[in-house]
């Protein structure tokens, strides 16, 4: 198993790029920073991740994106990691 992910998704192009920018430049030696642009392909990463077993230490997003907000896509991703330390 790898480093614990840290997963942010803002369907902005500029801050995306530069929330991921940020977070590996203060956290990249201990977790690994990935980045998604909308909150279906945020879902599609996270299902990704529990299958390989991955650790997801933290989501940050953005709560105005089309489709569906910040907050529906928490929701969601509490379905897949719902335990502290986002293992199952």
């Amino acid at each position: 198993m790898g480093k614990p992910v840290l997963l942010s998704v803002d369907d902005d192009p500029g801050v995306s790029r530069a929330v991921a920018r940020d977070l590996r430049r203060y956290y990249g030696k201990d977790f690994r920073v990935l980045r998604a642009s909308s909150a279906q392909e945020a879902l599609e990463a996270l299902r990704e991740l529990k299958l390989r077993g991955d650790t997801v230490a933290a989501l940050l997003a953005d709560y105005r994106m089309p489709q569906m907000n910040g907050i529906e896509f928490l929701e969601q991703a509490m379905d897949l990691f719902p335990g502290p330390g986002g293992r199952c």
